[in-house]
């Protein structure tokens, strides 16, 4: 039976990884991209590789399962310069909230900001007729449970807005993941989160229509173009990670409850997207006793080396930084974290990310 069950399983993930193969030939068809951007400090020093173990707030736009691990309310701030300089950010509020001890519901609101933009008209070339500013805002609802202190699963639903002055267009899409835990200090982790499936996005309104003439050339008419769907950029996650506790051996031998100060996590992802190349991923997160993290990540993806094929946006090696403390001497107070990732790119100032996090339950 178990042997069944191991084959069906690999039957359903082959199934998976074909439906979501990387498709050069759909880039730049998919609608709502944003939907795959991290608004997160922490996760962005590492490409978003976490899968496997991210918990909290930040687990509604990376792994829904990790939502299920929240203790008591957690809330999380981050702001994004994106490609510094250009004017373009990202704001993002994410918190969950224990129901019951293994149900925890979570809300997430993304805003995309692109600054002032010149807005132009035909025979208006060159002509200062004043600016506009598009707003992008996805809302993500998650709900998490714990099966058992090793498996937690996660389902959201998210609503998706694009819009300007005279146009707009919405969409809902379904998120899911699990993550399981494994090991003697649930060192093994491995999670599966499959994102942004759901409705196409068109768009619609007073902006795609004209003045015209009608088929006989007597009197003007109002003509309305028609707009093609955009499916949205659906995407399967496989993520796998080991915790290394470097000083476990030195701290068992004093005391056996005692908990390792240093521990190193190297991480691997493979992510499918159904609109673009598929990513590998590796990176490594350090802590020292769960108040100072570092971390670094890679991302490879199809003809990344080559200059004049090159489609990613990012280059190099990702790094973050967290602190962790309470905000008062109390050891049941309120904890709170400031994370920062940086993402660097083939142009313009790289992408930082700033985030606070406040656990409210005073548990880690």
């Amino acid at each position: 039976m178990i042997k069944k069950k191991i084959k069906l399983t690999a039957l359903l993930l082959g199934a998976f990884l074909s439906t979501f193969a990387g498709n050069k030939d759909r880039s730049g068809q998919a609608g709502a991209t944003e939907l795959l951007l991290n608004p997160y400090g922490r996760s962005s020093g590492m490409f978003g590789l976490n899968g496997s173990f991210v918990t909290g707030a930040e687990a509604l736009k990376l792994n829904m399962a990790g939502i299920a691990s929240t203790v008591g309310t957690e809330v999380s701030l981050a702001h994004t310069r994106y490609l510094s300089g250009t004017g373009m950010n990202m704001s993002n509020l994410g918190v969950t909230h224990n129901l019951n001890g293994d149900n925890v519901i979570g809300v997430n609101v993304m805003s995309f900001g692109f600054g002032e933009i010149p807005i132009t008209q035909e025979g208006s070339v060159g002509s200062d007729i004043g600016t506009y500013k598009p707003t992008f805002i996805n809302m993500t609802l998650g709900l998490g449970h714990k099966f058992s202190d090793n498996m937690t699963a996660g389902i959201g639903f998210t609503y998706v807005n694009e819009a300007i002055s005279n146009i707009k267009a919405s969409a809902m899409a379904f998120d899911g993941g699990v993550q399981y835990t494994n090991g003697k200090r649930d060192n093994l982790h491995i999670g599966i989160a499959l994102r942004n499936v759901g409705s196409n996005l068109r768009f619609s309104g007073d902006g795609f229509s004209f003045l015209g003439l009608s088929p006989d050339q007597a009197k003007d008419i109002t003509v309305q173009s028609r707009t093609e769907k955009a499916p949205l950029p659906s995407q399967l996650n496989l993520a796998t990670s080991y915790d290394f506790y470097l000083d476990e051996k030195k701290t068992m031998a004093k005391d056996k409850d005692a908990r390792p100060s240093h521990r190193l996590s190297p991480m691997f992802s493979f992510i499918s997207n159904s609109f673009s190349s598929d990513w590998l991923g590796l990176a490594a997160e350090y802590a020292y006793k769960e108040k100072f993290m570092l971390r670094a990540g890679y991302r490879y993806e199809s003809k990344i080396f080559d200059k004049d094929e090159v489609a990613t946006l990012y280059s190099g090696v990702a790094v973050g930084v967290s602190f962790v403390t309470k905000v008062s001497s109390s050891k049941t107070g309120p904890g709170l974290a400031i994370d920062y990732g940086f993402k660097p790119t083939r142009f313009s100032a790289g992408v930082h990310t700033v985030g606070i996090r406040l656990n409210l339950s005073g548990k880690e």
